[in-house]
């Protein structure tokens, strides 16, 4: 599946989360830190939901750019 992730600049690093997915959620000290932690924990949220019997959530968020 393909979700829509947020990756946002914060004071101390960086953070991610997936609108899709609430309680899905990784911050560390680089974007590449963050992008590996959140591919991890939306890979366990999925396999515990299957494990469980619990649907699957579909992907509804999108994304794009504005320029102005």
């Amino acid at each position: 599946m393909t979700y829509t992730v947020i990756i946002e600049k914060t004071a101390n690093g960086y953070s991610a989360y997936l609108p899709d997915l609430p309680g899905c959620v990784a911050a560390a000290d680089t974007r590449e830190e963050t992008e590996a932690l959140i591919q991890q924990v939306v890979t366990g949220y999925l396999d515990m939901l299957r494990s469980n019997g619990e649907p699957v959530p579909e992907s509804l968020t999108t994304s794009g750019t504005v320029v102005v």
